[in-house]
């Protein structure tokens, strides 16, 4: 029987995947699970299960005192070195007691435990083994669609595919093989629970190392990726030898690389763009296929840019419903606003106008000088609006300008404004006028 046990458990573990060792402690518990039903055992008692031969010894641990008060626990020091002669007082010596017989309730506890603790050795298998794969491509067989989720069938393993991480308007059926990126793997109360995505960009990213052998040997690099899943992504790549063209690299003869990836999620469109550690120039490639006048960078941390292009590249750089924008800012990590060349020079227009029309009602202000009206516009305040909403803190931090004065200054403003504002043409239908009722 010894014998057959050794066997079961190798063939247990080669089957399951798991440790050896794993099993046989599993089976002590479960041996000592099952003695306490008919021996009684105490908290100090262990099973022990040879690993060569299978012979199963009880083993009861027993501290060593000069005068025993409690039999189960305690040993007396002549009696403990007939077992070990070299042991001292306070310490712990294990006697071997006899196993006693295990009836068929006591059995099928031993049974439970040991399924238990495979399904759990099973479960952390499956964890180490994913846990690895995250942000990897993993492919599976759909197994069912439970409300809208897709469950696919990984090996030894299931996966969640959750509605949000599918692509709008892909359709899923039974049977039918998948690619996916592994998003997360958590551990639940029922298993590790793996959950899947087609809409990561990171899903774009891994397809193109499979594709693409530059990249798969680290020739050309996919630097960053942006997606709106099954309609259009765009792609930063750049090459580590000067010989190689990345952007041709991944398009491939007459594009037969990047269209397998655009099939495989669904016809999405992808631009591939040449990454460039200038943030002008990538932000100027990543708005690609519109052609940009001129950026320039806001900004110490520069996470923002300013984007001239010509009137005619507006509509295209802006793309449809802003989607090209939104993309070259996912892409780049800044924020893009864009302008057209005439827009610009409106802009400017009005900035010319606002500023000469500032500087004269400024300098008519009581005790305003030109002189004052120089510091005032030279430090960003060059009309009476832009005064009113800088406020008093920002008054007091010009040289030269004291508390009254920022007073007065700030005041005159005000008074431009409201003498405007009355000046402007009548309120309409329902606002109260001065002295009157809505009408």
């Amino acid at each position: 029987m010894n014998r057959e046990l050794i066997y079961v458990i190798d063939q247990i573990g080669r089957e399951k995947g798991i440790d050896k060792e794993v099993l046989f402690e599993a089976l002590e518990l479960a041996l000592l699970s099952a003695s306490k039903k008919t021996m009684g055992t105490d908290e100090n008692v262990r099973m022990h299960v040879d690993r060569t031969t299978g012979a199963l010894k009880v083993l009861c641990a027993k501290r060593v005192v000069t005068k025993v008060g409690d039999p189960k626990v305690e040993i007396s020091l002549a009696e403990a070195r007939k077992i070990r002669p070299e042991v001292q007082l306070e310490e712990d010596v294990e006697l071997e007691l006899a196993p006693g017989d295990f009836g068929r309730i006591a059995a099928q506890t031993a049974k439970q435990v040991i399924l238990q603790r495979v399904r759990e050795a099973e479960r952390e298998g499956i964890y180490a083994e994913f846990i690895g794969k995250e942000g990897q491509i993993v492919r599976g067989l759909i197994h069912r669609i439970e409300k809208r989720t897709v469950i696919v069938e990984l090996g030894k393993a299931e996966g969640i595919l959750p509605e949000r991480e599918q692509i709008p308007g892909e359709r899923y059926n039974p049977g039918d093989r998948i690619r996916a990126y592994v998003l997360e793997v958590k551990k639940t109360a029922k298993g590790p629970q793996i959950i899947l995505s087609r809409t990561h960009p990171g899903l774009l990213a891994r397809l193109f190392e499979t594709e693409i052998p530059e990249i798969a040997e680290g020739i050309v690099q996919v630097k960053a990726a942006a997606r709106e899943p099954g309609e259009r992504a765009k792609v930063a790549v750049a090459s580590t030898k000067r010989d190689v063209d990345p952007i041709g690299a991944c398009v491939g003869l007459r594009g037969t690389r990047i269209q397998v990836i655009s099939r495989e999620l669904r016809g999405e469109k992808i631009d591939i763009v040449e990454w460039s550690e200038e943030p002008a120039t990538f932000v100027a490639r990543a708005l690609s296929p519109a052609k940009v006048a001129s950026v320039s960078v806001q900004g110490a941390e520069e996470r923002s840019v300013s984007v001239l292009v010509p009137d005619h590249q507006l509509s295209l750089a802006i793309g449809k419903r802003g989607q090209n924008a939104r993309l070259a800012a996912k892409l780049t990590g800044v924020k893009i606003d864009i302008k057209s060349e005439s827009e610009l020079e409106e802009e400017r227009r009005r900035d010319e106008e606002e500023r000469r029309e500032g500087r004269l009602a400024v300098e008519a202000f009581p005790g305003v000088g030109s002189q004052l009206t120089d510091k005032l516009i030279e430090h960003g305040l060059f009309s009476p609006v832009r005064i009113v909403r800088a406020g008093l803190p920002r008054l007091l931090e010009i040289p030269g300008i004291g508390e009254r004065k920022a007073e007065k200054i700030l005041a005159a403003a005000q008074a431009w404004l409201a003498q405007r504002d009355a000046a402007l043409p009548e309120t309409p239908a329902g606002i109260v006028e001065e002295g009157g009722e809505p009408e």
